[in-house]
């Protein structure tokens, strides 16, 4: 199964939690809602739902397990591939928001401010740009 692109924020906050260091499942949920502000409450079923498929898709894996206090705790890490998932979307993410900086600050030539009416074409590095068809059938 291939993650999907844009990483859903729960999955990008997972990875982001386990970037440092590995850590254990109660650990990553308080990261993850730290990380978030407390926007983002993770329930325990639902961060092993997603650590099992992010282990499936070879993005996350077992580190080691320990017992304390009579429960064992399985600490996960990051892997290569992880690493790399995380690095491209956090690219992605940051291209995101240089271009709505700039235009919320009205933007450098070729990038119009909110209402205006420059044409000048605007490449963006992983985006594929799509005719728009006008009510007419007609290209724009």
């Amino acid at each position: 199964m291939a993650t999907p692109t844009p990483l859903r924020e729960p999955t990008f906050l997972i990875l982001t939690a386990l970037a440092r260091e590995p850590m254990h499942g109660y650990g990553i949920i308080s990261d993850v809602a730290a990380l978030s502000g407390g926007r983002l409450a993770l329930r325990p079923g639902t961060l092993y739902g997603a650590l099992d498929r992010l282990t499936d898709e070879g993005l996350v894996e077992r580190d080691h397990e320990e017992v304390v206090e009579g429960r064992l705790r399985r600490y996960y890490r990051l892997t290569e591939a992880g690493r790399s998932v995380l690095t491209a979307e956090t690219e992605r993410l940051r291209r995101n928001v240089e271009a709505a900086s700039q235009r919320l600050q009205g933007g450098p030539a070729g990038i119009p401010a909110a209402g205006g009416t420059s044409r000048t074409r605007v490449d963006l590095p992983g985006v594929v740009a799509r005719p728009v068809l006008r009510p007419t059938g007609g290209l724009a």
